[in-house]
């Protein structure tokens, strides 16, 4: 099942793109620091999603926190993918290629104080496609603000995992409440 939110009319350009967010060791390795068990269940979902981008030459974007040791996150959350460990490291079999993106975020957004939405713009993206982790956080409120930016956003459900069953649920249940996904 897909959701997908979409903007008003000449908002933004119908062309594509893949973000793949924080499938790094650090959450998907089994006992990794902020470790989210169902991760590891979505990687081949996440592969498919990929392949298929890489086929029709949709833009891929991996978006992915690097935090500095002393990151005000780590007030909230353990210290996790901290700028040149591992643990920052997009895990085997979902890395980039030449030429894809990666973005760095210190923040619940890739959005936010990032330069994802430059780079979207520059490539004509007005589409993007969410996977990846935490559903009920950085997915939230990555498609919050994509919409808020103008953008359609597709979220294949079996790409992306929460920590918690309920709050996974939670996430998508407001994504399409708030903000009036279809099916």
């Amino acid at each position: 099942m897909k959701a997908t939110a979409k903007p008003k009319p000449g908002e933004q350009g119908k062309k594509e793109a893949l973000l793949i967010i924080d499938m790094l060791h650090d959450f998907v390795e089994k006992g990794a620091t902020l470790e989210v068990p169902k991760a590891r269940g979505i990687v081949n979902n996440i592969k498919r999603e990929l392949e298929k981008a890489r086929n029709a030459g949709i833009p891929v974007i991996y978006c992915c926190d690097r935090h500095d040791p002393d990151d005000r996150e780590f007030k909230a959350w353990p210290p996790h993918a901290i700028r040149g460990t591992k643990g920052a490291e997009i895990i085997e079999g979902l890395r980039p290629m030449k030429g894809e993106h990666v973005v760095a975020k210190r923040t619940l957004s890739a959005f936010y104080g990032t330069i994802l939405d430059r780079v979207l713009k520059r490539l004509g993206v007005g589409h993007i496609i969410l996977t990846g982790v935490v559903t009920n956080i950085c997915i939230l409120y990555t498609a919050v603000d994509a919409y808020m930016r103008g953008y359609e956003v597709t979220i294949p459900e079996d790409c992306v995992a929460g920590l918690k069953p309920e709050d996974h649920r939670f996430a998508l249940r407001q994504i399409k409440e708030v903000l009036k996904l279809t099916k």
